[in-house]
């Protein structure tokens, strides 16, 4: 007869029995988009570091004096041509002009006179009543009262003139992008008022060595990068400024963006890219690139898992992909989301 065994017992003979259970699964990467490190025909290019600038960028002056009174756009704001930028009080230039409307008007009195005695004086002296003398002098007062009357009116414009330099207007459609005075501040001829440029006219300057001008000027293609905005912008044209730097033996070299770029404003840091042939290249992607301080890796995908690995880069890059130059070998295959690599990579086992 078979003794009854406790629940205790039970599992202590069950213990014992070297038995195991089923295996634990091994960690698993987190699902991850992955891309291979492959040879691809890319463009060898002439780079240089550059800066943006607008090609229509103006600071609006005050040209009289005057407190300003009204300023209804600030930094960031669109302006149309020919809007109101800023108000200056106008008082003073308004009765400077009533002065000299009233001046017009006296000189138009005093020429209406001279020239009715001037007449007066033809017909007597055709009836040999008064001198040549006489007539002459008649002559004399009807040409100063004429000319009396053009200073006048002179005046009288360029009071009309300085008026409307009370209200400043636009040059152009553009954006705000400094505003250098206050409500209620004191306006003085020359004063900057605010600074604004055309969006839709802007450009890259950069400075090369002037031993790569040719190569430049023969290039067939041209692409700006953009770091800040993560951006590549197809150049429109190029022009070489004829003239080089003494000291440093470079030119400059203006690139016109295309007028539909947006979020790139003037100060921005750009590289130009100048095309001049191509080549296969080991390539990988750019978004796979993690950039660490000094540290340039990326996560290599082996057994399933992702396995950090610092990688020298090249100069060539373009918007798909950059350049390898060690740490890679073709067919291998990258983590595209390098943060969630790394996330996968530290995940403890189960």
């Amino acid at each position: 007869m078979i003794p009854r065994l406790g629940p205790l017992v039970l599992l202590l003979v069950l213990a014992g029995c070297g038995g195991t259970g089923p295996a634990s699964p091994p960690p698993t990467a987190l699902e991850l988009a992955t891309a291979p490190v492959e040879f691809r025909e890319v463009e060898t290019t002439v780079s240089a570091e550059a800066v943006v600038e607008a090609v229509r960028q103006s600071t609006v002056a005050s040209q009289i004096a005057g407190r300003i009174v009204d300023l209804p756009f600030d930094v960031g704001d669109r302006v149309e041509k020919g809007q109101v930028i800023a108000r200056i009080d106008e008082r003073a230039a308004s009765q400077a002009l009533a002065a000299s409307e009233a001046q017009v008007r006296s000189a138009e009195a005093t020429l209406a006179n001279a020239r009715a005695a001037y007449e007066r004086s033809q017909q007597l002296y055709a009836q040999k009543f008064i001198s040549q003398s006489a007539l002459d002098k008649a002559q004399a007062d009807f040409r100063a009262a004429e000319s009396q009357m053009k200073a006048m009116l002179a005046g009288a414009g360029q009071a009309a003139t300085e008026r409307s330099f009370a209200t400043l207007t636009a040059p152009y459609g553009g954006v705000v992008s400094a505003r250098l005075v206050q409500l209620g501040e004191m306006a003085t001829p020359g004063k900057p008022i605010m600074t604004g440029f055309d969006p839709a006219s802007l450009r890259v300057v950069a400075t090369v060595a002037s031993p790569q001008v040719p190569a430049i000027q023969a290039s067939s293609r041209t692409r700006i990068e953009v770091p800040a905005a993560n951006r590549w912008v197809e150049a429109r044209a190029i022009v070489v400024v004829p003239s080089a730097d003494p000291r440093t033996h470079s030119t400059q070299v203006r690139i016109e963006l295309p007028p539909d770029v947006r979020g790139i404003y003037p100060g921005v840091f750009a590289r130009a890219h100048f095309v001049v042939g191509s080549a296969s290249r080991l390539m990988v992607p750019r978004e796979a690139v993690v950039r660490r301080s000094e540290l340039t890796a990326v996560y290599v995908i082996t057994d399933g898992m992702p396995q950090l690995r610092q990688v020298r880069v090249g100069s060539v890059a373009d918007d798909r992909g950059v350049e390898v130059l060690a740490g890679l070998r073709a067919g291998e295959r990258v983590a595209l989301e390098p943060i969630r690599a790394g996330m996968s990579a530290r995940r403890p086992a189960a």
